[in-house]
């Protein structure tokens, strides 16, 4: 049995930016797999026994030995699948191809690509992607060891993705106030408040990567009493925002041994709200289990002919094209006429802009409404329930949820007015000052997803969109009470059907019950990129108005 450094050093090396040691680290890896295929070789036609996945978590890569043939297996057929290196891909096929030419049964990838919303062949394929995503795809893979379903969407804009990356790389994996282990743990929590089994299983394999004690997966109640501390606030940050106060932070502070600094509490805000809102972007995009997690491949084989089954989810077949082509006419003219809708009142909203502008009395009267009719927003209660069962030992008291804003008037809890305390003028300083260089990384991820626009809207070139960004964003501020006193909430009506809004409230509020149904149903004549673009905005405005809420409660604690 070889050492575990060996093993890691092995798979490490197909990381590198240098062919020759990404030649010298395959070689040995094919070693490797055709010595443990020669052992095991086929059984009865069936493949060795597949590896237990405790708690539905991808495990980390055992030591080589006897039996571990299978997590090699699945790991060549995530790198022929998902590596940025051609050489990588090609090679790791060949070696599949061989385990199968001897006999043995490889695995085959679950589901329809990375995402369930969205054809796997209008995704951006590895290999195929233009110079500058392709810089971003080799950097994400030789800093995180994969390029994971996020990446490969967050694709779609570059910019951004460069951005997310950045901040992400930083956040996670570079020195700060929290130890390695803990960061992993609070990715852990933060995404299991969501039931977010993606998030959770990527980060359960880092937290043991980095050398995390597996006896804290057992739940909140294993783990170290200063991160059981950190559940409070994990909770409310998730679920109402506005409910947090200095008193929170206080008890955080000052839990005498079990306490934290303040330094330590702002990465941990940060931790927290990155990882909410990371719930919501999978949600929202319908992000598939990764090939090498639990539900992301099968080693059993297909049971329709010759054909794959995912051929029959992904649309790799003629069923779904004959099928819309019977009934896509019609929705396809109703579809382009909304599109020519929110083009007029675009240009309506601008003209009246020009010619009158409201009074604070109004504007403030606007918000109210706008505030109240978000409440008669939800999803349906009809959708299929997230099974939690493996998800909520990471978080204490599951039945706590979102609630509404509380109406004007209904409870003690004020409109936050933005211009009282700004990102701009506030957080960020705060958030500099305690955790160097990430105040500036979220301003900058902040700011170019804002202002990020390709002047199109479906079939429309050369569109100012800012306006319909903008009701985007202050919609979500909005459920989250947060109310911007120079803008007419007026426009969120104009701009943002009730389709639009119940996927936007599901994502940002109650991500686990978006469903296809909801994805499909809103802009339909839009292209993919769109509305990942737009899940960017949902996703970065729900963090901004999770911060702001948090970064107060610090800001009151220190006056």
């Amino acid at each position: 049995m070889e050492d575990r450094d060996h093993g890691a050093g092995r798979w490490d090396g197909l990381c590198s930016r240098d062919a020759s040691l990404r030649e010298v680290a395959m070689d040995s890896v094919r070693q490797a797999v055709m010595s443990l295929t020669e052992k095991v070789g086929p059984i009865n036609g069936k493949p060795p026994p597949a590896p237990a996945a405790p708690n539905s978590c991808c495990p980390p890569v055992p030591l080589v030995s006897s039996d571990g043939l299978n997590e090699y297996l699945v790991r060549l057929l995530v790198l022929s699948r998902r590596c940025p290196f051609g050489d990588v891909r090609d090679k790791c096929g060949a070696i599949l191809q061989a385990v199968q030419e001897m006999g043995v049964r490889i695995p085959r990838p679950l589901g329809q690509g990375p995402s369930e919303f969205i054809p796997e062949k209008e995704i951006l394929q590895v290999g195929r992607e233009d110079a500058e995503t392709r810089v971003l795809f080799i950097e994400a893979f030789a800093t995180l060891g994969r390029l994971d379903n996020i990446t490969l969407l967050m694709g779609f804009h570059p910019q951004y993705l460069d951005s997310f990356l950045k901040t992400q790389h930083y956040l996670m994996q570079v020195d700060g106030p929290l130890p390695y282990h803990y960061r992993h743990y609070i990715a852990i929590m933060a995404a299991a408040r969501h039931q977010c089994s993606y998030l959770v299983n990527l980060h359960v394999n880092d937290f043991l990567q980095v050398g995390g004690d597996p006896k804290w997966l057992a739940g909140l109640e294993s783990a170290p009493r200063k991160l059981q501390t950190l559940s409070e606030v994990n909770k409310i940050l998730a679920h109402r925002p506005w409910l947090i106060t200095k008193d929170h932070i206080e008890k955080l502070l000052k839990a005498e041994e079990h306490g934290w600094s303040l330094a330590e509490l702002v990465h941990v805000v940060v931790l927290l709200t990155h990882y909410h809102s990371l719930a919501s972007f999978t949600y929202g995009c319908g992000i598939n289990p990764e090939i090498h997690c639990d539900g992301g491949h099968t080693f059993r084989l297909p049971s329709v002919g010759s054909c794959c089954v995912c051929d029959f989810t992904n649309g790799n077949n003629g069923v779904d094209d004959l099928l819309n082509g019977q009934e896509g006419s019609d929705q396809g003219l109703e579809a382009a006429c909304e599109v020519e809708a929110l083009m007029e009142k675009m240009k309506q909203l601008q003209e009246c802009r020009d010619e009158e502008e409201a009074s604070q009395e109004e504007m403030a009267t606007r918000f109210e409404r706008e505030k109240t009719e978000s409440l008669s927003v939800a999803p349906t209660e009809d959708e299929e329930s997230v099974d939690t069962r493996d998800i909520s030992r990471h978080f204490e008291d599951p039945s706590y949820g979102y609630k509404d804003f509380p109406r004007h008037g209904e409870q003690n809890v004020p409109t936050f007015r933005a211009q009282d305390y700004t990102w701009e003028d506030h957080g960020y300083s705060l958030v500099n000052r305690l955790y160097p260089d990430v105040g500036q990384l979220l301003d900058e991820k902040f700011q170019i997803v804002y202002n990020l626009t390709y002047n199109t809207i479906a079939m429309h070139k050369d569109v100012d969109t800012s306006m319909l960004r903008r009701a985007i964003w202050n919609y979500i501020h909005c459920m989250f009470g947060i109310r911007y006193d120079d803008y007419d909430y007026g426009e969120i009506n104009q701009l943002l059907d009730r389709n639009f809004k119940v996927y936007i409230k599901t994502v940002v509020c109650s991500p686990a019950k978006t469903t296809k149904r909801m994805y499909d149903s809103f802009w339909r004549q839009f292209k993919h990129s769109e509305k990942i673009h737009v899940n960017l905005l949902l996703m970065e405005a729900r963090m901004q108005a999770e911060l702001l809420y948090a970064l107060t409660a610090i800001t009151r604690y220190l006056t």
